[in-house]
């Protein structure tokens, strides 16, 4: 049959009859709603072609600080910083030392019959073993007769170290403790500027041209540790 000789149907979908009769020919499934896209709220000083931007929550002026929303927390986890250990493990571990240094000085007395006991180690100790330190990185120990040798940023170190003790320990410490170790720690101060002081005139004394005033030359004068 020639197409345009096709018979023309047209096709009845309605539902109902027109007296509200449902029509028995009529097609069960229900019709399929279309939906809209919900609509997306934008920036309206933002330019078109920027990103959409999410509304903030609106929150009245008197709400309670629970209902508020939060700032995102900007800091970041010490990762560097490995967890310290329990208090079973501190104690396992502070008990285990103490009984193999008991056995250490045993074994160090029966060696060496007559010997007394170690003394316990005090916060004296600490901070003079730290100002010992000190004097040996400065040349204090050198013998007599012998060129001073310097280690002057050991020294640095262990001046800031007591440093560090003091500042950490303030108003933790016994009137006598804290006379020790200001004590110290100017000790060590005057110390440390006296060898640079002389570092200073020496490596003056050692350049070409005339010595400055008070320049104590090469020979004598300490040297730095390399």
């Amino acid at each position: 049959m020639p197409e345009q000789n096709k018979p023309f149907v047209v096709t009845d979908r309605r539902k109902f009859t027109v007296d509200g009769e449902p029509r028995p020919d009529a097609d069960p499934s229900p019709e399929k709603e279309k939906r809209q896209p919900a609509p997306v709220e934008t920036d309206n000083t933002a330019s078109s072609a920027g990103p959409v931007r999410a509304a903030a929550p609106k929150t009245s002026p008197g709400a309670p600080a629970e209902s508020r929303p939060t700032p995102p927390s900007h800091e970041e986890p010490h990762d560097d910083i490995p967890p310290g250990p329990t208090a079973e493990q501190s104690e396992q571990s502070r008990l285990a030392y103490e009984m193999t240094a008991d056995r250490l000085d045993t074994a160090i007395r029966a060696a060496n019959p007559g010997m007394e006991h170690p003394p316990a180690m005090s916060f004296e100790q600490l901070v003079q073993s730290v100002y010992m330190t000190t004097i040996m990185q400065l040349g204090g120990a050198t013998p007599e007769g012998q060129k001073p040798q310097v280690d002057i940023l050991g020294a640095r170190q262990s001046v800031d170290m007591l440093g560090i003790l003091a500042e950490k320990t303030k108003g933790n410490l016994t009137p006598d403790e804290s006379r020790l170790l200001d004590s110290a720690l100017f000790e060590v101060r005057m110390a440390f500027l006296e060898i640079t002081q002389a570092l200073a005139r020496s490596a003056a004394a050692k350049a070409p041209g005339p010595a400055g005033p008070g320049g104590i030359g090469g020979i004598g004068g300490p040297s730095i540790v390399r």
